[in-house]
């Protein structure tokens, strides 16, 4: 199998599941210096190359792969780029995402005001438009996959489009909970949370995705599949899993709408909820590996193995997008506002 951008969250946890499954893999990415020892050392192949270059793309595939799985496809020329090796393989996957859809108002979960679905999003659910602008914008993002998903789908080509939901897993560069575990760390007495905690964004664990997509190898076929959680945990139980995994005990301070919106605040705060349906990958026979509690303990201990404190005693995480968590930390309108309520 192949797998490009294979050094990711996603790439890396794919290549360990289908190492497992006793599948050839070859990853392909552009820095060597990121290629898990793990993955070498189980077998794994590093191939250096451009996703975006056609040629290198062309020699990284060879004579071809019965699985090909596809986690930088963003806009509808990475999908043309792709068609030719999707109509060889015998499987291909495509790595999409739940901000595709829209509700019946036609907003998204990139919108500026939140979508309202009546109920867990399944995979025939309205879409945005296929759009080419700039797919690394909120509102370019969404419409470029359904770009590259319908050039694929359209081809015939055995293609299943995996559809996931704020992916978490060890490695990431925008880990999004270090929102919370950076809070333990720092020894943080009170935990704010916005709309008293409710907000519901589902995970997705990289290692639940991986386990799909060997279910889709086992099972080619033309399609379009989500990819979450077994469970959907609101803010508050995602912060409450950390601070427990962490051995922190803190003071949960529920906010109600007439509070600051920028306080409390959180990567999950979608109200109302977002949720996906799983119906469709269950009974394809997929099985996930654990609920979210079980598959983000990993990552948690390599949040936590990995920051290295500053000399004001407060911690920070090197190598991950810190402009992505740029309003996340403001500990003095926190202490503000509990200071105000005492």
């Amino acid at each position: 199998m192949l797998v490009l951008g294979g050094t990711g969250v996603i790439g890396t946890a794919v290549a360990h599941r289908l190492l497992t499954d006793g599948w050839t893999v070859d990853l392909v990415g552009r820095d060597s210096t990121r290629m898990p020892a793990e993955l070498t050392a189980a077998g794994a192949r590093f191939i250096p190359a451009d996703r975006n270059d056609r040629a290198q793309l062309a020699a990284a595939y060879g004579d071809g792969a019965d699985l090909l799985v596809d986690c930088l496809c963003f806009t509808a020329e990475h999908a043309r780029q792709l068609l030719p090796f999707a109509r060889d393989a015998d499987s291909t996957v495509m790595i999409s995402s739940k901000a595709v859809y829209v509700d019946d108002n036609g907003r998204h979960s990139n919108s500026a005001a939140p979508p309202e679905f009546p109920a867990p999003i399944r995979e025939d659910d309205r879409t945005l438009a296929p759009g080419n602008g700039d797919y690394t914008t909120r509102d370019g993002y969404g419409a470029n996959k359904v770009a590259a998903e319908r050039i694929l789908l359209d081809s015939g080509a055995p293609v299943t489009v995996l559809r996931p939901s704020k992916v978490h897993g060890v490695g990431g560069q925008r880990p999004r909970e270090w929102h919370f575990v950076k809070r333990v760390l720092d020894r943080r007495k009170t935990v704010l949370l916005a709309g008293q905690g409710l907000g519901i964004d589902h995970p997705t664990a990289a290692v639940n995705l991986a386990a799909l997509i060997s279910t889709v190898a086992a099972n080619p076929g033309r399609r379009i599949l989500n990819s979450a959680d077994p469970n959907a945990p609101t803010g508050r139980e995602i912060a409450a899993t950390i601070a427990r995994h962490l051995d922190h005990h803190w003071t949960e301070l529920l906010l109600d709408n007439e509070a600051d919106p920028e306080l409390g605040r959180h990567p999950w705060d979608a109200r109302p909820p977002i949720i996906l349906d799983m119906t469709e990958a269950t009974n394809l026979g997929y099985r996930p590996l654990g609920d979210y509690a079980t598959t983000v303990a990993p990552q948690l201990d390599w949040l936590a193995a990995s920051a290295v404190a500053d000399e004001d005693g407060t911690w920070r995480l090197p190598r991950i997008d810190q402009d992505f968590f740029a309003s996340s930390f403001d500990y003095a309108a926190e202490d503000e506002h509990v200071a105000s309520r005492t």
